[in-house]
């Protein structure tokens, strides 16, 4: 498709009013906005997938017969969900990562085993799975002990019961506040720039430094996220409305 009048539109709209496109008519500030935007959704699909993973795996582990796993699992909820995420990233990017192996890249340079991307990955992932954990926790509890009981007598143990019984109704109960939780986990992932990880706001940045057109970026980053939240938001409810039982949630 030829987007040259959308180009000349931009370019013609500058000159007429002083609004300044760059993102629209300059490729090069287009693409640099083109990356940030795809890099934030990677980071947010990804982080969004690890933290559910923690947060099954999480509410599993509290139900343990062990002590100490139960203390663990608790000690990394409470640690997570009172200290502010920035806080995390810096630690896990700063602290953590000065004590990492280092190795030798293209250029003979030492540079860290871990890239920023990655350490954002990690400490949104921790911060969200948290979260998830309690509220995977919350739908567990919302099951029925009958139905648990009647797993049992079929010869289930723990994890199949927890595997192919409790979990898919826990799931179904607890899907509207995941929701939640995932929607303000892809709005946290613009706490990545504090550590130069280059997604849409990192882009944005360097962009209206150059072209001195911050009202205009930031619009776009505005509906930007209302965009990429509105569609999380309209896939998981559609997600909802598919797993919906009589009894379990709305």
């Amino acid at each position: 498709m030829d987007w040259s009048w959308a180009f000349d539109w931009a370019r013609g709209l500058y000159h007429a009013t002083g609004i300044n496109l760059t993102f629209v008519y300059d490729s090069f500030d287009r693409d640099r906005l083109a990356r940030g935007f795809m890099n934030t959704v990677y980071l947010s699909l990804i982080c969004l997938a690890l933290s559910m993973v923690i947060g099954v795996v999480g509410a599993w582990l509290q139900g343990s017969k062990l002590v100490w796993t139960r203390r663990i699992v608790q000690g990394y909820i409470q640690f997570f969900r009172n200290t502010p995420p920035l806080v995390q990233l810096y630690f896990f990017f700063f602290a953590i990562g000065s004590l990492m192996p280092t190795h030798e890249n293209r250029f003979g340079f030492q540079e860290p085993m871990l890239d920023n991307f990655t350490w954002a990955v990690i400490s949104l992932s921790f911060f969200a799975g948290a979260f998830n954990v309690e509220i995977f926790r919350s739908g567990i509890e919302a099951v029925p002990a009958s139905t648990i009981e009647a797993a049992e007598a079929l010869g289930y143990n723990r994890l199949q019961t927890y595997r192919y019984v409790v979990l898919p109704l826990a799931f179904r109960v607890c899907l509207p506040a995941l929701n939640n939780n995932l929607v303000n986990l892809v709005k946290t992932t613009t706490l990545a720039y504090a550590i130069a990880v280059p997604e849409m706001l990192y882009m944005a940045n360097q962009i209206w430094s150059d072209s001195v057109n911050v009202p205009e970026t930031m619009t776009f980053l505005l509906f930007a996220y209302v965009f990429l939240v509105g569609l999380l938001v309209w896939a998981m409810h559609s997600w909802e409305r598919a797993l919906r039982m009589p009894g379990y949630g709305r």
